[in-house]
């Protein structure tokens, strides 16, 4: 190295920066500069304006002369000045190395991509964090592409220390004569720089840059700085760092990783390509850069250039036949934290709370490097989104106005995995179907009332207390208080109304056995009975716009809640009662909903990814079996009673619910509901409607489709649609049908309901009043009940006798 120390050279007093800005330069005690105005020019006296048409006077044609002379000499000394300081730079480079304050220290781990799959790991959800950087290791890459890179920015790579002096003081010299500005950075100088992050543009900064790339040169090897140049590198199209680069360049199933000689491998005129963007990935004021979508004529020339850099270094025998094909750009397309244009980006934010679970934090995250696989079925996942979006041509929800809104949510009752999630059209809006929550994570609304569907969890919780779902039931008891119960203004009742059996008042929804369940039970073992089932939140019964975490809640808190619990008055999510209809279809074992099955971790060393976590699957008899299958025999009744039942002879369960607009001020309907299933998919869905008045959401009544005022239910559409969803989820799972558990007679013959005594059965010979009355042919006083032939009234006698069969009149005594 030079001679020149730090003391008469140092990077703090002599930059020609100093100089240009009008000071004194002097560069090891060898060179001045004249003081000099901001722009690098001699300064100039004041002088008298000259009238127009008036020739200049000798004297100032002679002080013109002077002064350009002058000009030139200093630009002169300028340039000699800055190529000395550059070219001296191995000098000060030495000298820094011992004697500078410039640092080394271990750059920071890159931000990469973490990329979020479904279920069969190669469809894409969403991505998060802010680079679409994958960190792939050096060793695993393609070596045709670290060769063209080195051929299209540093072609002596290998052979020199991190500093290429001859490049310097020949960019130097074309930067301060008007040539073509050059930077002079070597591949281990511009790691360096973005290592250190030296954003500044000096040569302050470059003399920096030399230092940290030169102790770099004696920290890595030359193939790990490489390697971590091709991670760091920005190739333009949002990508960041080589893999990304390969992707936006020739499409997502393509790898930087992909051995050569192997299908799919990048070619050396593909790697070229790449490389050779480096230089301006993107257009700018002065230049529309490299990418051959913007500018292909000069994309081929610094092509060609990288090309015979490659062939004269030797890693390529002969000369690419052509230009390749590359990918087309899409500029508007999303590069990071993608998948919020489409409805399964939901569930981003399941995902990041899962993650927290897991003790990944939101900065490991946003660092990225991980790739999830959820739980999220393709095929479930585009059967909910064709059901539930009213843009979808099979969607019962298509003649329906934008106002109108639609939940649906799908788990596998055996394994808890949410296999479809649709809370609206995209993954940005408002959650129909789940909890949302602010920038700070507070909670700020989510959930409607379940309506008759909730009807499911208070039979859960009287069942498992010994009542029958033969208990009866008195339609005109009324509530505490005094109010009559409103059964949807039904007041003409398919059971008798002093004595309507439960399993009857449950295929029929009536309101008034569940208000009274809840009664005799207490609100309280309601709740509990729902949060065992799969809701985790339910709507404060103190708070508006506030909810209760059922994991936490104490029994006090529950024992606020109304009677009015037993039959949906309380908001909940299309999430937690689809996780809830999925243990009553499960036999009542309960598996939390989940949307997270393995994260994978890219080991730094081999480029493959390790598995960190996996689900761990844990199944919690919540209910008696048998109580289960109690309910659920009830409840398989429902779909077919509403036109409902499922395509291919799919036993499934069902239950329709629907609340009121209003507080039931206008007689119209806000909410409806449809939960139900299979033992292999339980559903829910919800449809409500709102539109946005004075930025403020008013939510609006519901009516079906077709035009007109009438009133939707929770076995109309919502349940069309449910329909709908599991017949096309069936089709894509390919399903085996399978049924659930035959009925199972329960509950304490001593609990009784409010209602009068069930009416005695009927002898099974058909005689009545005390076997007094018997149906021709039949003989109460026979034990087997029947004669040959049959005994008929005689006239006028009253005894028996033969005859055709009738009262013939007169003093007959019938029996």
């Amino acid at each position: 190295m030079g001679s020149a120390s730090v003391g008469s050279a140092s990077v703090g007093s002599a930059s020609v920066g100093s100089a240009g800005a009008g000071g004194r330069a002097s560069v090891g005690g060898r060179a001045s500069v004249s003081p000099a105005g901001p722009s690098g020019a001699v300064a100039r006296a004041a002088v008298r304006p000259k009238a127009a048409g008036e020739p200049p006077s000798p004297k100032r044609l002679k002080d013109q002369a002077k002064a350009a002379k002058k000009r030139r000499r200093t630009n002169l000394l300028t340039v000699a000045a800055a190529v000395l300081v550059i070219v001296l730079g191995a000098g000060v480079v030495g000298g820094a190395y011992f004697f500078d304050d410039v640092q080394f220290t271990e750059p920071k781990a890159e931000d990469q991509v973490t990329q979020i799959y479904a279920a069969d790991n190669k469809t894409q959800i969403a991505t998060i964090g802010s680079s679409t950087r994958q960190q792939v290791p050096f060793a695993s890459i393609n070596p045709v592409i670290g060769q063209a890179v080195m051929a299209a920015e540093d072609k002596n790579f290998l052979d020199h220390n991190g500093i290429d002096m001859k490049g310097i003081a020949r960019a130097a010299w074309n930067n301060f004569t008007g040539g073509d500005q050059q930077g002079a950075s070597t591949i281990t100088q511009q790691y360096a720089r973005h290592a250190a992050e030296l954003k500044e543009i000096s040569y302050n900064r470059k003399l920096r840059e030399a230092v940290i790339a030169r102790k770099m040169e004696d920290h890595y090897s030359k193939g790990e700085i490489l390697g971590r140049y091709l991670n760091s590198v920005y190739f333009g199209r949002g990508a960041y760092g080589i893999e990304a680069a390969v992707k936006a360049y020739f499409g997502p199933s393509r790898s930087s990783l992909t051995p050569p000689g192997t299908k799919g491998a990048i070619t050396a005129a593909e790697a070229a390509v790449i490389a050779s963007v480096i230089k301006q990935p993107e257009p700018s004021a002065t230049h529309r850069g490299y990418d051959p979508q913007n500018n292909l004529t000069d994309a081929k020339i610094r092509w060609q250039y990288t090309i015979n850099n490659m062939l004269e270094k030797g890693w390529i025998k002969t000369v690419p036949p052509k230009y390749p094909t590359v990918a087309k750009f899409d500029p508007d397309a999303c590069r990071t934290s993608c998948g919020n244009d489409k409805a399964s980006g939901k569930i981003v934010k399941y995902v990041k709370q899962e993650l927290r679970a897991m003790g990944i934090t939101d900065e490991q995250q946003k660092k990225g490097g991980l790739r999830i696989t959820t739980t999220i079925n393709p095929g479930v996942q585009k059967a909910a989104e064709t059901a539930a979006m009213r843009t979808s041509d099979k969607s019962p929800l298509r003649k329906l106005d934008a106002t109108y809104k639609t939940a649906l949510v799908a788990v596998d009752p055996q394994t808890g995995h949410v296999m479809a999630y649709y809370g609206g059209p995209d993954g940005v809006g408002w959650d129909y179907a789940g909890p949302n929550y602010n920038d700070d994570g507070d909670f700020i609304g989510g959930g409607r009332p379940p309506g008759s569907s909730f009807k499911v969890y208070t039979l859960l919780a009287a069942l498992s207390d010994g009542y029958g779902l033969d208990t009866t039931w008195d339609s005109e008891a009324k509530k505490v208080g005094g109010d009559a119960i409103n059964n949807s203004s039904r007041t003409n009742f398919t059971c008798d109304k002093r004595r309507c059996p439960l399993a009857e008042a449950t295929i029929q929804s009536y309101n008034f056995p569940f208000y009274h369940l809840a009664a005799a039970l207490g609100p309280d073992k309601v709740a509990e009975a729902a949060h065992k089932a799969g809701i985790q939140y339910i709507s404060s019964p103190t708070k508006i716009g506030a909810r209760v975490d059922l994991n936490k809640a104490k029994e006090s808190e529950l024992k606020q809640y109304g009677n009015e619990i037993g039959y949906g008055q309380y908001a909940v999510t299309a999430l937690d009662h689809a996780n809830g209809v999925a243990t009553l279809a499960n036999e009542g074992n309960y598996i939390k909903a989940h949307f997270v099955k393995s994260v994978q971790q890219r080991d730094e060393k081999t480029g493959k990814f390790k598995t960190i976590h996996t689900e761990r699957i844990k199944a919690t008899p919540a209910f008696d079996p048998g109580v289960v299958a109690a309910i659920d025999t009830v409840l398989q009744k429902i779909p077919g009673k509403n036109g409902q039942n499922l395509r291919n002879g799919y036993d499934a369960i069902g239950k329709s619910g629907t609340w009121e607009y209003k507080d039931g001020k206008t007689g119209e309907n806000g909410d409806a509901w449809w939960v139900g299933g299979t033992p292999h998919l339980a559903a829910s869905v919800w449809i409500g409607r709102e539109k946005e008045v004075k930025k403020q959401m008013q939510l609006l009544p519901i009516y079906k489709p077709g035009g007109g005022k009438k009133g939707m239910t929770g076995g109309s559409t919502p349940g069309d649609t449910w329909k709908v969803f599991m017949d096309l989820a069936n089709k894509a799972l390919d399903a085996e049908k399978s049924s659930f558990p035959p009925d199972v007679k329960v509950g304490d013959p001593n609990k009784k309901g409010n209602g009068l005594d069930p009416l005695p059965e009927p002898p099974s010979n058909g005689c009545i009043l005390g076997g007094t009355v018997c149906p021709p042919g039949v003989d109460p006083n026979n034990p087997g009940g029947t004669v040959t032939p049959p005994i008929v009234n005689n006239p006028g006698t009253g005894q028996p006798g033969t005859g055709a069969g009738e009262n013939q009149g007169g003093g007959g005594n019938p029996r």
